[in-house]
Formats: structure tokens, sequence, C-alpha cells
């Protein structure tokens, strides 16, 4: 039988209605925990030799359903859901290092997982380094004994820089490293870096995943192995898992995540025209931009360029965020993915953390924007963005 496409995996995958007493809608199992039918079934459930739920933490027939549909959605064995994006990332990271460990970054990173990555080496002895990964070399030459994994934003937030994730997958390989994917700013529907040669996916689903500003959750994606080892640890023993609404709340979100990204996209594609013949832009930044050098990139590892759009504003800070203030529809808010456009300021909003050194070289200056672009019509945010220019 053919594979179901995209459109059909994510409304389908994961659920069967029959074993549900016919419900065309997964049940909520909003319970903390699961009686057994006797001592020895609990025996049996807690040494592993009899599969079953035990305590919510541990496993949720709500939460399976969701996991179940992401792995098929990222064509990875197994997924786990997390109660945030960080706690996603921060599980993953910690089951791969230890004492001494080095991580190897892309350019730029979302300013809590510097943060992240800041706590690591203050406390663990955890190292990083950050690499433009533009080359095999570049990549190769700072991979160490000690390098655990190589862990990547594409596209970077929020300068939408490019890594090409089959060259990083190759490199990696060959020393034996894995390698760890933030997937957010695409979701499923535009990349998969696992189908590209990556190990595990991450991802704030808080964003395109849920599509709807209502949940905070995270979800790594990955080989049976690798996830059942985090479930086993850094999952059931920090314990940043999801509760069986807000996994339900992202069912229900993700059933429409193709018809929402056509529009993000769509929308984005006609914004940046817009801004890049804008006389008070000074630089746009997005992969659908042909006159861009990851333009030819995107085209390979990427469906379509997303709904984000990064921009300088001509001047200063203080003007940057005058602009923001003129807006009248577009909301000032850090998030992404929702309906609505989103746009924030990342130098004292999203990447505040980050000292001012390192957000120069990960090139988040001082008149840099983010903009989500949502599903209004893109008329309305372009006469929004237009009327803001005008008044400053």
């Amino acid at each position: 039988m053919r594979e179901k496409k995209f459109e059909t995996k994510v409304i389908h995958s994961g659920y069967d209605s029959k074993q549900f007493s016919g419900s065309l809608v997964p049940p909520i199992y909003q319970t903390s925990t699961f009686a057994f039918d006797n001592a020895k079934q609990g025996a049996a459930r807690f040494s592993g030799e009899e599969a079953g739920y035990i305590y919510s933490r541990l496993g949720n027939p709500t939460v399976t359903v969701l996991e179940e549909r992401m792995a098929v959605l990222e064509g990875a064995e197994k997924a786990l859901a997390f109660g945030s994006g960080m706690a996603a990332v921060s599980a993953v990271l910690f089951s791969l290092v230890k004492n001494g460990s080095h991580i190897l970054c892309s350019q730029g990173v979302y300013g809590c997982t510097f943060g992240l990555l800041e706590l690591m080496e203050e406390k663990f002895g955890i190292t990083h380094d950050f690499s433009a990964m533009e080359t095999s070399e570049q990549v190769e030459a700072l991979i160490s004994p000690e390098t655990a994994c190589i862990y990547v934003e594409t596209p970077i937030n929020p300068t939408m820089k490019l890594v090409d994730l089959e060259m990083v997958a190759t490199v990696a390989r060959k020393k034996g490293v894995p390698v760890v994917v933030d997937n957010t700013f695409c979701s499923p529907y535009l990349q998969n870096p696992i189908v590209l040669g990556c190990d595990i996916v991450v991802h704030s689903a808080t964003k395109y995943i849920c599509g709807h500003g209502d949940v905070i959750a995270g979800i790594a994606a990955g080989s049976s192995e690798m996830m059942e080892r985090i479930a086993r640890t850094t999952q059931k023993d920090i314990g940043g898992v999801i509760s069986p609404f807000d996994a339900w709340l992202l069912l229900r979100g993700l059933k429409t995540l193709p018809v929402r990204m056509d529009r993000h996209s769509d929308n984005a594609e006609k914004l940046a025209e817009f801004l890049l013949g804008h006389p008070m832009v000074e630089k746009v930044f997005y992969p659908g931009d042909p006159s861009s050098g990851d333009f030819q990139l995107a085209q390979k590892q990427m469906r379509k360029p997303g709904g984000l759009i990064s921009f300088n504003v001509k001047g200063t800070k203080e003007t940057a965020q005058r602009f923001m203030d003129e807006l009248q529809m577009i909301k000032i808010a850090v998030s992404l993915g929702d309906a609505e456009t989103l746009i924030q300021h990342p130098a004292t909003m999203t990447h505040a953390v980050v000292p001012e050194e390192s957000r120069m070289k990960m090139g988040i200056t001082d008149n840099l924007l983010r903009l989500s672009v949502g599903l209004e019509s893109w008329e309305d945010i372009r006469e929004d963005l237009d009327a803001a220019f005008k008044s400053i």
C-alpha cells in the first residue's frame, strides 16, 4: 500500500478509534496514576516485564498518541513529549553528556539554550564552541574526543542563517558523534532533519506544532534506543513532562499544521518582498530571498522558506523599539508560530541573556527585529508595518 501523505499522517497517525470506544478524538486521560489488577501486575510493570501504564510522569495514553504521531511526522522511531521546549533540550543534552564533555553548536542558538550551555559549563565543566558550520572542514576542526554531540539550529534564531544538515551529519557520522537539531522554526512539515541523516530532533512545540499560543510544550524524536534511554533517565528523573490536557491540545493543533504552515509561508514570502524594497529597512534575513547566500540550501532541505523574517531597521536600538511601539495590529511578543503576527527585539528580549560580544558574533545587532508572520491577510500585516515605518 502507498505510504500516506503528510497531510493524512498529521490527522490519523498513532491513533485507532476502535481502541477507544470509537471516540473520533483521542480521549484525555487526566489522571496522575493507574490502578493495577493485582500486586503481581504492578511488580511486573515496574520491572519492565509487562507493558502498561504506571504513573503519568512515566507515560500516559493521551501523551502516547502525541508521541507516536510526532515520531511518524519526523521520520523517527520514537518521540517523547515534554512540559516545555527547554525541558526537551535539557533532557536530551543531559542524557548525552558527562563531566568534561564538549558540545559543538551552530553559530547562534536560542537565548535560553545559550543560558543552559553556560550553566552546564559553570556547574559541570561541560564546554561548548560555536561554529558557522559552513564547510565540513569547519565542523571537523572543532570536534574533539570529548565532543558528546553537535547541536544545530537551522534556521538559526533569530538571524535565519541556515546550516547544511546533510553535510554536518556526514562529518558527525564519520566521527561517531550524534547530531541534535532544533527544528522549531520549520516544524516537521517544512524540514525533517532525521531523514537528512541527523540523530535527534527537538521542538518547542509551543510554536508551530501547537499553533494557537495556548500551550507550553516540547518534543524530542530519534531512534528507539536513544529515546528510551532519555525516558528512563533525564525525562523520568528530572521530570519535565507534559500534562495530558496539553498533549491533547497539541494533537488538536497538529491537525491543521500543513494548512497553517502553507499560509504562514505564503504570507511571509509576500512580506519579505515588501521589506526588501522598503527604504527604512537596512537588511532582510529570510531563507526565501533569492539573493540570500542560503537560498540554494533552503531549496535543498526545506519544503518552503517558513513564516519567520528578521530584518534590521535603519537606525539605532531606539529606532527599532519606536517602530515596534507604532504597530497597531501586530503584537509585541516573544513567541512565534501563532495565528497572530508577532514581533520582538532579540537583543533585549529572547537573547538578552547573551553577552553583547557573543550577540554581535551571532549577528544579533541592536536594530534587529524578528517577525513571526501570522495567518491574517498579508495585506493587513503589510499595512501595519508600512504605517509604523511612516511614523518613525
